[in-house]
């Protein structure tokens, strides 16, 4: 089973740059795990499956309490986070989009993918 949770939306502090992490900005998750497929068929209560609900609260949590320079660290934490607290996910993708980018320059947004697995 794939589980997707699409353009979470957060206000956080993440940032090289000092202001950005003081004044802080919009950032776009999209967050994505898969669990054993020879399992789904034994999913009867929320107790079998993973609960999303419980996978946004730590998004959210570690996305608006925390403060990252870089992206990157911010995207293994959510990672690590999430494969710690749920065992039944085997992989997870993270998904974290800048639309304020301070960059001299047009652009539309910065957006990095990471992708951790249990294999």
């Amino acid at each position: 089973m794939k589980i997707n949770l699409h353009e979470m939306i957060f206000y956080g502090f993440h940032g090289v740059y000092e202001e950005e992490r003081k004044l802080g900005q919009r950032f776009i998750v999209n967050f994505s795990f898969e669990t054993d497929q020879n399992e789904d068929k034994k999913i009867e209560n929320l107790e079998d499956t993973i609960d999303y609900t419980k996978v946004y609260d730590i998004i959210k949590n570690v996305m608006e309490n925390r403060k990252f320079h870089l992206l990157e660290n911010c995207a293994n934490t959510l990672l690590d986070t999430i494969l710690a607290e749920f065992p039944k996910i085997i992989s997870a993708k993270v998904k974290i989009q800048k639309p304020s980018v301070a960059i001299n320059g047009i652009l539309k947004s910065v957006e990095l993918e990471m992708e951790r697995s249990r294999k």
